[in-house]
Parts: C-alpha cells; sequence; structure tokens
C-alpha cells in the first residue's frame, strides 16, 4: 500500500493515489488524484528541491517528516498533521465498520471525486474542527470578521472580493488549497470543508512553525515575495474618478506645487482612450503626452495610467484579437463578458501570446512618453455576470483555472516593465492570487461604499490580505461610491485618511457625487462621453478637512525612511506591512483576540476610529512601554485604556522598548 519514489510518499487506495513530499521549510505538499498520473501543474507554488522528507514505511501506516511538520498516514487513507507531536490538522474519516469513537452510521470519507466530464471532478476535502481555533488570512472580503472560524467564503474573484486560498491557524500552522478553480471553504464548527467546483486533483500544502512570522516566512518561500517598494511612491497618490483632460490633470499637479504640498503620484483613470481596448490616449482631450509626463517629472511627480483588460468591438484590435485567439471565449450565447458602457471581451490574460500583444501595445503608446506605473483595473475580471461555467481561458474553464488570472494580468505589466529594464516597480490591481505580491502587485480593496460600516470592512480586509501574502495593499480613501452632501462624509473622510496614512500606500480616490457636472462629449465613444465626479484633492472639502488632512499627510513624510524599512522587511521575509496585533506579539492571548487596532510595522500601533461620532475610544497595549505620537505620553503596557480621540487624532503610540 505504502511506497518510497523520488523522496516522496505514495500509497494507492480504492483507485486513487497519494503524493506527500518536503516542499519548503517545515512544510509537505499533498496531491491526490483517480486519474492515472498527476498533472505536473505546481500552480501557486515554486519549484523546491532543497528539502528532502524523513519517510518510515510499516504494513500498518506511514510517516513522512520535514522539520517541524509530520504526516502520518494509516490503513483508512486518512492524513494526520502533528508539530512536535502534537495534532494540528486530521483529515476528517467516519466509518460504519470502525470499533471506536467515530464509528458512526454513515461513511464519510475526507477526500471526495464527483465526476465533471471525462477527466475532471469536483472535489471536496474535510478535516476535523480544531475546538477553539482562530482562522486568519484567505485574501479580501467585505465584511468585519478578522478571526474566519465560523466563515463561509467563495473560492471567486469578484469586485471588492479577493480570493487567496492561504490561512493562517492559531494552532501553529498555515494552510494553502492549491487550486485556482471556483469553490468554497467552510470553517466549521464541526468540520473544516474546502470545495471546488472543477479540477483533476487535490493539491494542498501545510507548514508548521514556532510563530505566525516564520509560518509567513515558510509561505512566501514558495510562493513568492514582494519586491522593495519604490521609495517614490510612499507618498500621496492623488485620484478621483476621473480627470477627464490632459489640463485638468495638469491643473491638479500644479495647485499641489502652488501650495507646497509633497505629491508623488497622479493617476489618469479610466476612459482616457476612444475605445476600450484601444490602450491609448484619446488625442481630443490628451492632445500631448509627451508634454504631460514630462512636465509632471519636473516637479516630481510620478503617473499612473489605467489600462482595462476589456476589448469592444469597434477596437481598431478587436478583430485582429478575435482572429488569433486573444479573446476569452463564451461557451455558448453572445460573444460578451462585460457590458460597461458598450459590449466587450476582456483578453485572456492567461495566454502567452496575448501577453506580448498587449505588452506591445502598451509599450507603444504609453512607455514611449515615459509611463512606467499602470492601473489594472477589473482584474478579477468583472464579469458582467458571473456564470463562470460559461467562460473559457486558454488554459481551461474558467470554473476550472479562473481565479489565477488576476496574477497573470499583473505578469504581463510586470515582465514587461523588467524587459524595457525598469526597476522601481509598482502597479496598481484591483485583484490577486496566490503569488500576485512577487509580480509588484499594489491591491486595492475595490469599489467600495463610503459609510463607516464600510470603513470597518477594510481593517479586516487589510490585515487578511496581508496574512494572506500580500504585503502592498491600500483602499480608495472615503470609499468610492460616495455624495459629498451627505451629513458625516467629511468627518468619514477624515477618518479614513487618518487610516491610510497608517497603510501600506496612502490614496485619495472616488466617485464623489452628487453627479452634476455635463458630459465633455454627446458622442457616444471617447474620452468625452464618460462622466466624472466631483473635486477630490486635499483642499476640496474646505478649509478644517484640509489643516487636517495636511497635517496627516505630513505625518507620513516623515516616516518615508520607516516605511521604505517595513517594505523591505516585505521582501525580505514576507512580513505584511499592517499586521494583526498576534503577528508581533503572539505570546500575548489577549492580542489574538483583538481586532479593530493593528500594528503598522513593529513599530507603531495604531487604533483607528471608525464610528461616527465616536471621540474616545479603548486601546489595548501589550508589554512593554508605548509613547502617543501626538501627546508624547509615555503608557505601560499589558492594561487596557480608554484614550481620547478628537475629529483631528487617530490613536498612534510608539513602541520605544
Amino acid at each position: 500500500m505504502f511506497m518510497q519514489k523520488e523522496d516522496a510518499l505514495i500509497f494507492c487506495l480504492a483507485g486513487e493515489t497519494v503524493r506527500i513530499e518536503a516542499w519548503g521549510n517545515n512544510a509537505l505538499r499533498i496531491r491526490a488524484t483517480k486519474l492515472s498520473d498527476f498533472s505536473g501543474k505546481n500552480q501557486a507554488l515554486s519549484p523546491c528541491d532543497d528539502y528532502q522528507g524523513d519517510i518510515c514505511l510499516s504494513e500498518e501506516e506511514a510517516t513522512i517528516q520535514n522539520g517541524k511538520i509530520k504526516c502520518v498516514v494509516g490503513k483508512t487513507g486518512c492524513l494526520t498533521f502533528y508539530k512536535d507531536n502534537q495534532v494540528i490538522l486530521k483529515e476528517y474519516y467516519r466509518d460504519v465498520t470502525a470499533v471506536n469513537e467515530k464509528s458512526t452510521v454513515l461513511t464519510t470519507k475526507a477526500r471526495e471525486y464527483q465526476a465533471v466530464g471525462s477527466t475532471d471532478f469536483k472535489i471536496t476535502l474535510r478535516f476535523e474542527a480544531n475546538e477553539g481555533e482562530k482562522i486568519y488570512g484567505m485574501g479580501q472580503y467585505q465584511q468585519p470578521n478578522l478571526n474566519l472560524s465560523g466563515c463561509v467564503l467563495e473560492l471567486a474573484q469578484k469586485n471588492s472580493q479577493i480570493s487567496i486560498p492561504f490561512y493562517l491557524s492559531s494552532s501553529g500552522y498555515g494552510f494553502l488549497w492549491n487550486n485556482p478553480c471556483v469553490g468554497e471553504v467552510m470553517f466549521g464548527a464541526n468540520c473544516l470543508k474546502w470545495q471546488g467546483e472543477m479540477a483533476e486533483e487535490f493539491d494542498y500544502w501545510i507548514t508548521a512553525d514556532d510563530t505566525p512570522k516564520d509560518i509567513l516566512k515558510n509561505y512566501t518561500e514558495v510562493t513568492g515575495r514582494a519586491p522593495e517598494f519604490p521609495e517614490s511612491a510612499l507618498g500621496l497618490w492623488q485620484c478621483k474618478l476621473r480627470y477627464r483632460t490632459q489640463e485638468e490633470l495638469l491643473s491638479v499637479a500644479r495647485e499641489y506645487k502652488k501650495r507646497g504640498i509633497p505629491l508623488d503620484v497622479i493617476v489618469i483613470d479610466y476612459f482616457h482612450w476612444v475605445y476600450q481596448g484601444d490602450w491609448e490616449f484619446d488625442p481630443a482631450y490628451w492632445p500631448d503626452p509627451q508634454a504631460m509626463v514630462d512636465e509632471l517629472k519636473e516637479i516630481g511627480v510620478r503617473c499612473v495610467v489605467s489600462v482595462w483588460p476589456t476589448v469592444e468591438k469597434r477596437s481598431k484590435h478587436f478583430d485582429e484579437m478575435a482572429d488569433r485567439g486573444l479573446l476569452v471565449r463564451t461557451e455558448r450565447g453572445f460573444e460578451t463578458c462585460m457590458d460597461f458602457l458598450n459590449d466587450t471581451v476582456f483578453f485572456d490574460a492567461t495566454k502567452g501570446e496575448t501577453k506580448q500583444y498587449v505588452w506591445d501595445k502598451i509599450k507603444k503608446n504609453y512607455c514611449k512618453y515615459g509611463i512606467d506605473m499602470f492601473w489594472l483595473d477589473v482584474a478579477e475580471p468583472e464579469f458582467t455576470k458571473y456564470n463562470y461555467e460559461n467562460y473559457r481561458y486558454c488554459d481551461g474553464s474558467v470554473l476550472k483555472v479562473g481565479n489565477q488570472y488576476p496574477r497573470h494580468y499583473s505578469k504581463l505589466f510586470y515582465d514587461g516593465l523588467i524587459e524595457e529594464g525598469h526597476t522601481d516597480i509598482v502597479n496598481l490591481v484591483r485583484s490577486a492570487w496566490v503569488g500576485s505580491q512577487k509580480y509588484a502587485a499594489l491591491v486595492w480593496s475595490g469599489d467600495i461604499r463610503s459609510n463607516f460600516a464600510t470603513l470597518r470592512d477594510q481593517l479586516s480586509a487589510g490585515l487578511n490580505i496581508g496574512i494572506a501574502g500580500i504585503p502592498w495593499w491600500t483602499t480608495d480613501t472615503g470609499g468610492f461610491h460616495g455624495d459629498v452632501t451627505d451629513d458625516g462624509f467629511n468627518e468619514l473622510l477624515v477618518r479614513w485618511f487618518q487610516f491610510s496614512t497608517f497603510c501600506p500606500v496612502l490614496r485619495m480616490h472616488g466617485d464623489r457625487g452628487p453627479h452634476d457636472i455635463p458630459l465633455l462629449s454627446e458622442l457616444n465613444y471617447g474620452g468625452g462621453f464618460c462622466p466624472t465626479g466631483r473635486p477630490n484633492e486635499l483642499w476640496s472639502y474646505g478649509e478644517d478637512v484640509y489643516q487636517i488632512l495636511r497635517k496627516y499627510l505630513d505625518i507620513r513624510l516623515d516616516m518615508k525612511p520607516y516605511i521604505q524599512s517595513v517594505m523591505k522587511e516585505a521582501s525580505e521575509n514576507g512580513s505584511p506591512v499592517i499586521r494583526t496585533m498576534f503577528y508581533e506579539f503572539p505570546e500575548d492571548e489577549a492580542c489574538w483576540n483583538l481586532s479593530d487596532q493593528y500594528m503598522f510595522g513593529p513599530k507603531y500601533l495604531v487604533a483607528p476610529v471608525m464610528y461616527q461620532d465616536m471621540r474616545e475610544r479603548k486601546v489595548y497595549f501589550p508589554d512593554g512601554k508605548w509613547r502617543s505620537i501626538h501627546t508624547g505620553e509615555i503608557i505601560d503596557g499589558k492594561q487596557t485604556l480608554m484614550v481620547s480621540a478628537p475629529l483631528e487624532i487617530i490613536p498612534v503610540y510608539e513602541k520605544i522598548n
């Protein structure tokens, strides 16, 4: 039943073959299939030949150990994982014939296959639930739960929802569902269950180690780490929906210069083109991109240009891309993927030929002006109807491989910029998958609402996506969908900007209503027919708000050397930039129960104010001494205090020992 082959433990049972092997530091990879052989795909994992497990075989059981983690397999084929001889995770198995405490009237196996076509399966994987276990990571979901135990999560990419199926457990292990298919995970109290709608095989990876930081280091060793973040983009990013013309954009940059406000980045949003899929400036509204970029560089501002993967049928490139098979295909019905401001089809970012074709257009129409930063919008991609079974990439059905699309999208632009000789790369992107971080992906949280409940969701989203391996993360400060005439909007903006100051990237963006600004053109194409929102610069909300925002921008700029050091740590060991309290203080049980405060790198405790009219809040101080960045007051740790938080103050404390 058990055998050793190519440094792997292999066993066959009831038509299923299972392969377990060392894969990284203190880690194992597990694959299982009912096909004649494994696919040979590494999916999110990098090749890893530097580790070899210790394998022991007998008639009754087999074991494989790699450092701190050990897997034991019995005659039933059920896998149990140990760290330092303590069970940390066990596959779920119930047998009607068993004569023990697991005896039931039902037989339930851990790994379940349901045929979908001739070579694919709907797969289900079950584990025993660990009582009291806390679970973190999994990407970005718009909900307030930091601890995901008890949650049900869709494994699918959508606008503002990012599936990165890795979690960190309070039991001392990290787990990766190494499969890009659409599915679902249930972190139930009675069972932990993963489901994939279409796959050739089971594939998961598990690591065990002493601290959350060690676990993240092991995980990012095999999935990749972010490069060092450009110092030139650590300050303010100015953006709105949307600067419609070259003159509008430059007038904003000039006003920042006139006011003496340092501006690192300014963003040209969507529909600066004539048709979707042209990937070039509409000359009617952007007549001299070279002069624009030159002027921005002269005042020290980098320029970001929005790119969409949509190609509308009026685009100059549509027919050629369709003929060459460079577009996403539909299995039935019309060849339309998205109908925002016209019928469009997405380009297939998973296909090598598509990547080269698109990059050639980007290089010709943007890079030649000196533009070297891109906003990769609609990166999920955002299907008008999420009928995943109706769309196909070159790699297979979206139902089977769809979750990795945003990683291919980021890789397309990263590889292109590397080819052009750039090193200080960062691209803003609306979605990600496991490993996107190594392609300089700055993820933002999508088109979210402007209210305090949504602001609270962003804290759990940002902390969990950091644990899932994405250290570069930001939001639309103030939310995307908002009306400046709403009661409390200015307060929301202030509190959100304060939070954003202590995030990886500080970025102003939003679609500010009411939408009463006339269109530039009555034509149904080009840069003039798409609407714009109200102004969204630091000075757009009155003098009182301006003074507060300017204060926090100055704080941010003063912290640039520190932020750069935190970014460097992320590139060296995979640590998030914004961190759960337990990440820095894993021995402090109280920190595992905190969800409304966080660490900005290893040094600053941040307690954001995320409720309207709140002017004080509780803060827990771990062991040590903590100094307020506002008053200089020094507070002893291991206590919870009610601290003052007037509108102009976000409680932030520096650890001084």
